[in-house]
């Protein structure tokens, strides 16, 4: 029997106990897929790492990702909290704000990270590995509305409505009247099952916002269900921030330059959750794009496998 060292964060929260909870399962190394998968479902987090050895020795590490019901090709938490946890390991985060960098190998292709430290907070952010772009999805709002438990009315604001985007795992943004309308949604999986595209045999969850929200620093209040991969409701989701500047962009038109944004979710869950995305806009198009967060290690120990 071998014992291989896991740790647990709390992701996108300075605070333990809020946040996206992520399991990190190092020493990772011999472990086969349906082992990884009956790994992530012992944790029964929304996210399970393995960390590996790096393909090229350029990089920092190969990295899987496993939801309770099957592996993710990428995804943001897993991103910032491995980032974070290893540069922590092996001691690159100081005083005095350092910042280290990491190219993490993911199934969607090389993430470089920078992680830095500073008033007592560390702070990992990603560059995207795709920019995101539009997936096909036709169904009425009606429709739409009825899976998520809210009346035909309470769907968009503004010029918003329905759309579907990918930068690397496929969300359908769906947006909400207000925070009343996003606090009342109760999401129906098998009206889903009709409404969902696939791509890449990947199912797109809806992804809900709104523009009214709770913290007055952020610009959206969001929510994300995804029980088919065994996610009931995420506190937390960065692949959906990543696809979600997709609908920025088609809605909001914002000029050429760099924006930010700072994006709230979990707090119907009682997990809060703060997303950093900035995009980086030129001629009317996203050219890059970012995702942040900070994470707290929660726990660590041994799995005796």
């Amino acid at each position: 029997m071998s014992a291989r060292r896991y740790m647990i964060y709390d992701v996108f929260s300075q605070r333990r106990l809020e946040g996206n909870p992520l399991a990190i399962v190092l020493d990772a190394d011999g472990l086969d897929d349906a082992e990884m998968q009956r790994i992530a479902g012992e944790f029964n987090l929304s996210e399970t790492v393995f960390v590996l050895p790096p393909e090229k020795s350029m990089h920092t590490a190969r990295i899987r990702i496993f939801t309770p019901g099957r592996e993710l090709p990428f995804a943001g938490h897993p991103t910032v909290g491995t980032a974070i946890a290893l540069s922590q390991q092996v001691g690159e985060i100081g005083q005095g704000g350092r910042t280290s960098i990491l190219v993490l190998e993911e199934n969607v292709g090389p993430v470089r990270c920078a992680v830095s430290s500073g008033k007592g907070t560390v702070f990992a952010e990603f560059d995207l590995p795709r920019l995101p772009e539009r997936v096909e999805f036709e169904a009425p709002s009606e429709v739409v509305a009825a899976s998520l438990g809210l009346s035909h009315h309470e769907i968009g604001f503004e010029n918003h409505v329905i759309s579907a985007w990918s930068a690397g795992v496929p969300y359908v943004c769906v947006p909400v009247a207000n925070l009343k309308a996003a606090g009342r949604v109760r999401f129906d999986t098998h009206l889903w099952a009709d409404l969902g595209p696939q791509v890449e045999s990947v199912t797109a969850y809806p992804y809900i916002y709104c523009r009214e929200t709770v913290n007055h620093d952020c610009a959206f209040h969001t929510r994300m269900f995804a029980p088919g991969d065994g996610i009931a409701e995420d506190p937390a989701t960065g692949s959906a921030a990543a696809a979600f500047a997709g609908a920025i962009l088609s809605h909001d038109a914002p000029v050429d330059g760099e924006h930010g944004y700072w994006i709230e979710q979990g707090i119907e869950m009682g997990r809060p959750s703060r997303i950093r995305l900035e995009i980086d806009v030129a001629s009317g198009a996203i050219t890059a794009g970012r995702i942040g967060g900070s994470a707290v290690k929660v726990a660590e120990g041994k799995l005796f496998l």
